[in-house]
């Protein structure tokens, strides 16, 4: 009995041998190839990290997409964004990427692509009404390989990014993905690079693969405030969030990365839009009309910000969580390893270090991203009960995705995770005694309406 559980928002992802076993994630092949079939689709490139179940799961994908009438071109070992490229690169219809992403080892998952787009929310839930109905298609698909994909990834790269001075960079790949194909980009490009878990190891023995967390990069920081590096930077175990931790060893945040980005492309792109999501500072959305562009407020969730992204043909984008979006020189998805060469190649246009590159920005006082569990089956409910609460205060309310309230001097965010059993919340205001009165004040409503 497949678990409906794993069928999520953006991805399907569950525990390996008990919510994924080689039969479901077969099932789950042929679900999709049908699905792409009856699109009038057929060629399909898979690929995975560097997990311990990964090789396993690609077989059995491949299995099931065969069994459609699906041909099937096996990419090896790679990176999310890798996979990405190689769907450009080959041309092929559709795309499979066998990633946990930033979840505990003992996790696996599936992103799927339809071209370039991300399948996601009821796209997904087509699979699992598939697979429930037993309703598949029958053919005898073609098994390929592809090997070279990474260095032409390589290249497509190296040929497209310019720095005027050697920067000096230190990359913390958390055993993750990206490790054996950063590190290199950076060194041909011009940057003098030290390594720091680079190596490809799926049971992530060093710190989980998550660079937007401060506890797992805390050897990043270490090694950055205690030698002489211009910037630090973090890949997650797909490679698609980035993380950077300035000269001094300070975290930017994710919409702060962003922000860095926006003021660069709005400077060579005046009046156009950039889009974050609900998750990102006021001083964010406020800097992009101050730089003379257009700020828009989007949901959360990579696949949303890129559909978002295609629909109003905004060429710059981004969310708290690290997933950066470039359409402006690139293909509009997120690639974290080309978001590193981007930061870079904006560090070598000046002598001024990274912590000065927002430093004429208003202070706010925020906090990180706080999640607190909140069962799948309760947590949407719980989300629109508050929602109504302030709506009937008459208080400045954007429900877009969850409930982000906005006051005079500050503002605060519920809303319900799309990928995990949380609610998560974030709050900002001009003072810090503001900032926990506002934070206080939802999280009384929260265990209210508990």
């Amino acid at each position: 009995m497949i678990n409906p559980q794993i069928f999520r928002q953006y991805d399907v992802r569950g525990i390996v041998d008990k919510d994924l076993t080689d039969e479901t994630v077969t099932q789950l092949g042929r679900a999709f190839g049908t699905w792409l079939k009856r699109k009038g689709k057929s060629s399909v490139v898979v690929g995975g990290d560097a997990r311990l179940s990964t090789p396993r799961f690609m077989a059995r994908i491949t299995e099931g997409l065969l069994s459609t009438g699906c041909d099937v071109t096996d990419m090896g070992i790679l990176a999310t964004p890798v996979l990405y490229f190689a769907i450009q690169h080959l041309g092929s219809d559709a795309g499979v990427m066998i990633t946990g992403s930033h979840n505990p080892p003992e996790y696996n998952g599936f992103k799927l692509n339809l071209g370039l787009m991300s399948i996601y929310g009821d796209e997904i839930i087509e699979l699992l009404h598939l697979i429930q109905a037993n309703d598949f298609e029958s053919g005898e698909g073609r098994s390929m390989s592809f090997e070279g994909i990474i260095g032409i990834y390589q290249d497509y790269i190296v040929n497209r990014i310019s720095i005027d001075r050697k920067v000096k960079v230190i990359v913390d790949a958390g055993n993750g993905a990206g490790g054996p194909i950063l590190p290199d980009i950076l060194r041909r490009i011009g940057c003098d690079v030290t390594e720091l878990y680079c190596e490809l190891d799926g049971t992530f023995p060093n710190h989980h693969p998550d660079p937007t967390v401060i506890e797992y990069i805390q050897d990043l920081i270490k090694m950055v405030r205690e030698g002489d590096a211009e910037i630090g930077l973090g890949l997650d175990g797909d490679a698609d969030r980035i993380g950077v931790v300035d000269e001094n060893g300070d975290i930017l945040f994710g919409d702060q990365i962003l922000n860095v980005f926006a003021r660069d492309f709005l400077a060579a792109n005046p009046g156009e839009m950039v889009v974050g999501d609900v998750k990102c500072s006021k001083i964010f959305y406020d800097d992009i009309r101050k730089h003379g562009g257009q700020p828009v407020m989007y949901k959360t969730g990579h696949s949303m910000i890129k559909q978002k992204m295609k629909e109003d043909g905004i060429r710059m984008g981004g969310e708290m969580s690290g997933h950066i979006f470039f359409a402006d020189r690139y293909f509009g998805y997120d690639d974290a390893m080309y978001a590193c060469c981007r930061f870079v190649e904006i560090m070598a246009q000046t002598d001024k270090p990274v912590s000065q590159f927002l430093a004429d920005q208003p202070t706010m006082f925020n906090t990180p991203e706080i999640r607190v569990d909140c069962t799948d089956d309760a947590k949407f409910a719980l989300v629109t009960r508050v929602c109504d609460s302030y709506k009937a205060e008459g208080a400045d309310v954007n429900d877009i995705d969850g409930v982000r309230v906005t006051f005079a001097d500050g503002w605060g965010l519920l809303r319900a995770s799309n990928t995990q059993p949380v609610l998560v919340m974030r709050f900002e205001a001009e003072t810090e005694p503001r900032l926990e009165a506002i934070r206080a004040d939802m999280e009384k409503r929260v265990k209210e309406y508990s």
